[in-house]
């Protein structure tokens, strides 16, 4: 039997915005909260979820409706009431009446209250199942599921299968439902929802219609509690709205249980911004910026001073840094697209926020990001939270004023000249096209390219490779580059420490960590390359040092000698800890006192490893 919709359940589309009908929430008695009771129940009612609402209402004209669909998406986007969206849809119908035709066939224009859509909002239609994958795990659930699906639906058109946080399911589970999901009876559907798609099997995966619900933007979300906020009659703050929109990171359900808790905390009073800041424990605003001002001029007392008062206050001490790097991300955006706007961001946020972005250079807001992201993590993992976001800013305020590599070594070589030192406003000196050197093993590796010499004859042979005459190891190590064989040349350089070398005949001793059938595989090589026969052997005697030997002693001997350079030896003494790494172009010899400092510089990679990885 089915039982007819009461009077005030049939009510246009300005009537039917959301779940209940407002004259049944007001008369029930009990108490629902704001996320329940302003639930969609049509497609139009869903927010920022508009690719997906086009899609099905395309799919749904065009007669194309698929037999699963698998919804995903972080909490609160709205997966399960879209999924009962979906069941109402399947099942839509409405008498007819008052001239108007009857419908009975699926639609996703559903401007009145149908004969089951009360039952499938309130999940307690017989047709409509609804099962959470976090409390029935096994196949033995499942397998209740594949048999009750034979039969047709009680009363409705479409016997539709809601299943929560999906990827709950055990593998057996997943492999018991692949069949019927494929070919399910025509009278049956399938919805999924999960907020961890990837541990769904690409097997169910494939058999579904995907859709990705995606966080709604604070614009949108700040529209939505603003026109909540008026149905109920609450007074609150444009503010106060952003500050919820912020908080609940672009999920609906947290933005209502939010509103719900200021409401609740406010007793009926208008919801400004200072009680709603007490009662979530968040940081004043304007009181980061003020942290932020201090720190940028390296004003650590007062940063301090600023924090321990917002601690007192009630805020957490890791949520202030989080706000202050939401202050950076938004002073950043402002400097590289000041066009973007923010409906998030408060007056005095998008005043300042324009002042620090013309004052601050995009190192300095880089270097402050970096130290407050590996901050937060620090606090968060801190026994004594306090002291420890006090460290961060003592470091975040030191590294404000720091220079840059590349102006501390422009200061550097101005003061050796006499002139007057570059401050931070001056542009940084220009960085050479070329990455810095790899060190001794790419030295070692560029051994010099020799051609190999071809023996001359009148006429070529008329079969059979061309005799190739190797007169010195450079000259094999040069072949094997031309014949592209990186795996032999890099042997030949790393591995061979040379005893006898002439045509026809090598001998070598294998370097420490050599491979043992080098010699052999030379001896094939050998023969396929110069079409004649070689006898390589391993010796007993020490041999000469590898190529790759050569090279570093080489550099070793360049870099010892570039140390006694009166300005590298004054750049060694003004950075402690600093040392050079390579040298690029140029003889080993030391350059004459009267070469410019940047001679010097373009010839010398530097690193300076005494202070903080952050910097």
């Amino acid at each position: 039997m089915i039982d007819d919709p009461a009077p005030n359940q049939i009510e246009s589309a300005s009537g039917a915005l959301f779940g209940d009908p407002p004259q049944k929430a007001a008369t029930s008695g009990a108490y629902r909260v704001l996320a329940r009771k302003y639930r969609p129940s049509r497609f139009e009612d869903l927010i920022g979820q508009e690719p997906m609402v086009r899609t099905l209402s395309n799919a749904f004209m065009l007669g194309r409706i698929h037999q699963a669909y698998m919804l995903t998406g972080v909490r609160g986007v709205g997966k399960t009431t879209t999924a009962r969206i979906l069941a109402r849809a399947f099942n839509y119908e409405v008498p007819a009446r008052d001239g108007h035709p009857a419908i009975d066939k699926p639609t996703v224009h559903m401007d009145e209250i149908g004969v089951h859509c009360q039952a499938i909002m309130e999940s307690r239609h017989v047709d409509v199942i609804e099962m959470d994958a976090a409390s029935h795990t096994s196949i033995d659930d499942i397998r209740e599921i594949v048999d009750s699906a034979r039969y047709k639906p009680v009363m409705a058109r479409t016997k539709v299968y809601i299943i929560d946080e999906v990827h709950m399911l055990s593998k057996s589970a997943f492999n018991g439902l692949l069949k019927t999901l494929e070919e399910p009876p025509e009278h049956v559907k399938f919805l999924f929802a999960t907020t961890e798609i990837e541990k769904v099997p690409v097997t169910v995966r494939s058999r579904c219609l995907r859709f990705d619900l995606r966080r709604v933007e604070t614009d949108a979300l700040i529209r939505h509690l603003d026109m909540i906020c008026d149905k109920e009659r609450v007074e609150i703050e444009h503010d106060s709205l952003a500050l919820i929109a912020r908080a609940s990171e672009g999920s609906v359900r947290d933005a209502l249980s939010l509103l719900d808790q200021a409401i609740a905390h406010g007793a009926g009073a208008p919801i400004g911004v200072e009680n709603l800041r007490l009662m979530l424990g968040l940081a004043d605003r304007a009181r980061v910026i003020d942290l932020f001002d201090a720190l940028m001029k390296g004003e650590i007392a007062a940063a301090l001073e600023n924090l321990k008062e917002q601690y007192d206050a009630g805020a957490d001490p890791a949520q202030v840094l989080v706000d202050l790097a939401h202050f950076v991300h938004f002073v950043t955006k402002t400097k590289v697209a000041p066009n973007v706007a923010d409906p998030a961001a408060t007056q005095a946020e998008r005043e300042r926020g324009a002042f620090f972005a013309q004052d601050l250079s995009m190192s300095v807001l880089s270097r402050a990001w970096q130290i407050l992201v590996k901050g937060v993590e620090e606090v968060k993992d801190s026994p004594r939270p306090l002291p420890a976001a006090d460290m961060v800013l003592v470091r975040l305020a030191y590294a404000a004023d720091l220079p840059t590599p590349e102006d501390a070594l422009k200061r550097f070589f101005d003061a050796q000249r006499g002139g007057p030192a570059s401050g931070l406003s001056r542009p940084p000196p220009s960085v050479p096209a070329s990455g810095p050197s790899l060190g001794a093993g790419a030295a070692a590796r560029s051994v010099p390219r020799l051609a190999a010499q071809t023996a001359p004859s009148p006429a070529p042979a008329p079969e059979g490779p061309p005799t190739v005459i190797l007169k010195t190891f450079a000259d094999l190590v040069a072949l094997a580059g031309e014949k592209r064989d990186i795996q032999i040349k890099a042997a030949l350089e790393r591995d061979v420490r040379l005893v006898r070398f002439e045509p026809g005949v090598l001998e070598f001793a294998l370097a420490e960590g050599g491979a043992p059938g080098l010699a052999a595989q030379l001896t094939r090589k050998l023969q396929d390359w110069t079409g004649q026969r070689w006898m390589v052997a391993l010796s007993s005697a020490a041999g000469a040092p590898s190529l790759m030997e050569q090279a570093e002693a080489a550099e070793n001997e360049k870099r010892i000698g570039l140390q006694a350079h009166p300005f590298v030896r004054a750049a060694l003494e003004q950075f402690p800890g600093a040392m050079i790494v390579a040298v690029r172009g140029g003889e080993a010899e030391t350059p004459p006192p009267t070469e410019a400092p940047e001679a010097v510089l373009d010839d010398v990679a530097y690193i300076d490893d005494s202070e903080e990885e952050d910097f």
